[in-house]
């Protein structure tokens, strides 16, 4: 089983963007606070440094043309993984963000396994 963790709501380009987009996106647009802003840098440095980037394994892996519904997924059993997703989850919330969790015992072929 896999879980992911993204919009209801597609954005521009059709794509449903995951839950470190959407946070991300807050900050990019300054929105964070100070506080939530520590979080996304300590935990966004978490998962780089414990989690391979698809992209650094295969360049293509997010690039449009070639694989236009490239999405990220957790195993399901990757607990030590998915523990911080909830701090995400909060910052969303608190700015009216919505994020929904899906399930799904096969979304695709896998670039990079946790």
């Amino acid at each position: 089983m896999y879980v992911r963790f993204q919009s209801p709501v597609p954005n521009r380009r059709g794509i449903c963007p995951g839950v470190f987009g959407l946070v991300n996106a807050l900050a990019k647009q300054g929105r964070l606070s100070d506080a939530e802003e520590a979080f996304r840098r300590e935990n966004n440095a978490w998962y780089d440094a414990n989690f391979t980037d698809p992209a650094t394994v295969d360049p293509t892996v997010y690039d449009r043309a070639v694989n236009p519904q490239a999405a990220a997924w957790f195993k399901a059993s990757a607990g030590h993984l998915i523990r911080r997703v909830p701090g995400y989850l909060a910052i969303l919330a608190a700015h009216g963000v919505e994020c929904v969790r899906l399930e799904s015992a096969d979304p695709g072929e896998a670039s990079v396994e946790d």
